[in-house]
Order: C-alpha cells, then structure tokens, then sequence
C-alpha cells in the first residue's frame, strides 16, 4: 500500500535531485529513503528514478506521481489544519514564506505584535524568491507566503495588505532636489542597479522603465552588476556607483544612511501591492485573515488592539 510517507520522500526527492538532500530534508538516513523509494516503486510497478552517479533524475512517470503525491500531501495537511486550527485563530504552528525584498523591512514590524497578540503561534519564516514560494504553497511546504501581487495562480488565493510606492533613491551629492518629482525619461539607465534576475522587484523596476533592455542594467563603469540583496545595491548607491527604485517600505530603513537621498516618481506613482497568498483548499482563512490584520496595523500605524477584534470577529 502506498504511504503518506512513501509520497513525502518521493517529494522531497523530486525537490532536491539527490538522495542525500532528500535525506536529510526529510531527517532520515539515506538508505531509509532509498529503501522507501524501492518499495514504492515495487509496489506501483514503475521505475520512479533514473539512479545515476553523483545525482538522480525522476522518470516520466516519476514526475507524475510525485506532482499528484504532493497534492495529496497537501490536501492532509489541509484536513489536519482544518480539525487543528477551528478554537481560535494562529495557534499552533504556521509555515510563513516572504520574499527577500520584503523580509527584512516588515518582519521587524509585525513579529513583536504577533508575539504579543497570539503567544501560541509558532511561526516558521522562509525567504526566498517569488516562484519558489509559489511552488511550494502548492505542494503543502508552506502554509502561506507573503509577496508581490498578482500571481495570476489559478489554485491560490490572495489577500491585499498593502500598498508599496516605489521612490529613486540617488547619492546625497545629487544636484535635484528632495521635492522634484522624477519622470521614467529623466532616470539615466546607464547608472540604473537592480537585483539580479529571479527577483519580482527587478521585474517592475524594468517595467517602469520599459525602454531598459530585459538584460542585467549595467553599472556607472559600464559593467554588469546584479545584487542578492536591497541592502547590497542601497551601498553601492550610497557609494555613488548608481541609482535604483526601491519600495517605500525598505526606504523607511535605509533612510538611515545620510549618503543617500530618495526622490519621489511622477503620478502615477510605480509601485507594488504586498499580499498573502495561501492554497484555495486551505481551511485556514481565518489565520490569514487576522495574520493580515496585524500587517496592516503595522504597516498602517492602527490601533492594533481594533485590528485584533476585527480578526477575531472575521474568524
């Protein structure tokens, strides 16, 4: 009989492409895995994984059945959830994504209120990029992730937060001032520094600024740069390399550093919208919803004490 977790190593398999990723993802020996692997495909009648040194790679029909395993997976998660989670709202453990544009920025805000408000929420965090977070609240890795909307994901969910305007942030030493509202026209391209391709964040600032060619912008020197990070390309612009777009919300923070200066763009204003995404079956639309209430209020500067009878009464 095929096992939930049979399913669960096949998956974490697929994910990972290495027995001993997988392995230790799941918190087994490899050898139980692999063991568990051989009896699955012994029972189903199917060769699941092409065994080759260094590495595998699932079949055909490995792919399948791991893509429909997860389902699964995700659907008992959801059954759990749903019998866990009816008393009251964000008890007990949630798996929350959030995307590295925004981790470091709002985390700071909202984890003292969730602290205070639901002391038996046990949060788990995961940052990473926007498809990434997006596969895995749908195979059941994560309960929910916050991110840039839309998704255009026709089995998830989303919940608006916030929105997030986009300012040029330029060296102190530039001449224009505080006041001046900046066109798409006036940004010079050629000192434009952006996060490296994977991000959303790169993606809209190349929509703002169509005419920019869909390759890495190149830097004041003429060379290529592509950051990890907002933090890395916030210095390399207080260093005078370049300008860059960067989220009302993340400006807040880096604000801080005297060398460097933001100026507003022209109406309409660029920005984003921050939302939750979660899967369309989760039963745990009451969590999301007071979960969303408490970024609100701390985005918002709300009484936090109103936005947590609202979620209550919402769930």
């Amino acid at each position: 009989m095929v096992t939930f977790k049979q399913l669960r190593y096949l998956a974490a398999l697929a994910r990972h492409g290495h027995f001993g990723r997988a392995a230790e993802a799941c918190a087994i020996t490899q050898p139980a895995l692999s063991m568990q692997i051989r009896d699955l495909e012994q029972f189903l009648g199917v060769t699941l994984v092409e065994r080759r040194p260094g590495d595998v790679m699932l079949t055909e029909i490995g792919r399948e059945i791991a893509r429909r395993g997860e389902d699964l997976l995700a659907s008992a998660r959801d059954l759990v959830d749903f019998a866990r989670h009816r008393a009251n709202p964000l008890t007990g453990r949630l798996t929350l994504g959030i995307i590295p544009s925004l981790a470091p920025y709002l985390l700071p805000r909202i984890l003292p209120a969730l602290q205070a408000q639901f002391p038996e929420l046990q949060l788990e965090l995961r940052e990473t990029q926007t498809r990434q977070l997006v596969d895995e609240i749908k195979s059941g890795v994560l309960d929910a992730a916050m991110l840039a909307l839309p998704l255009g994901e026709p089995d998830i969910d989303t919940l608006v937060l916030f929105d997030d305007l986009f300012l040029l942030a330029v060296p102190s030493s530039d001449p224009r001032p505080g006041n001046r509202r900046v066109a798409a026209r006036d940004i010079d391209q050629s000192r434009l520094i952006l996060l490296e391709d994977g991000h959303c964040l790169r993606d809209q600032a190349l929509a703002f600024c169509a005419t920019i060619p869909r390759g890495a912008a190149p830097g004041a020197t003429g060379m290529t740069f592509g950051a990890s990070s907002l933090t890395t390309v916030m210095q390399m612009v207080a260093g005078g390399y370049g300008v860059t777009l960067i989220p009302q919300i993340a400006a807040d923070v880096e604000a801080r550093d005297d060398r460097v200066k933001f100026l507003r763009l022209e109406e309409p204003q660029p920005g984003r919208n921050i939302g939750l995404a979660f899967r369309r079956t989760s039963p745990r639309k009451a969590d999301f919803a007071a979960l969303g209430e408490v970024v609100k209020a701390s985005v918002t500067g709300s009484d936090s004490a109103e936005s947590l009878r609202r979620a209550r009464r919402r769930s």
